[in-house]
C-alpha cells in the first residue's frame, strides 16, 4: 500500500512512484524482460517503462486529503 497526500500529486510525486514501480518490476522480472528484449529485438528500457507503467494499476493507494 502506498500513502499519498492528496494535495501532493505533483509531477516529482508522480516520478517518485514511477520509479519505485520501475524498482520493483526490475527485481521481480528483472532477467525475463532483458530476455524478451534480446529475443525480439526490443529495448529494454523502454520495456521496462512500459511495464513500471502497468504496474503503478496494481498498487494500492490511500489518499490523506
Amino acid at each position: 500500500m502506498i500513502h499519498l497526500n492528496y494535495n501532493n500529486l505533483d509531477d516529482e510525486t508522480q516520478q517518485r512512484l514511477l520509479s519505485m514501480s520501475k524498482k520493483d518490476i526490475e527485481k521481480r522480472f528483472g532477467e525475463q524482460l532483458k530476455n524478451y528484449a534480446r529475443e525480439h529485438f526490443e529495448n529494454y528500457q523502454t520495456l521496462l517503462e512500459e511495464e513500471a507503467i502497468r504496474n503503478l494499476y496494481n498498487y494500492r493507494y490511500i489518499f490523506k486529503i
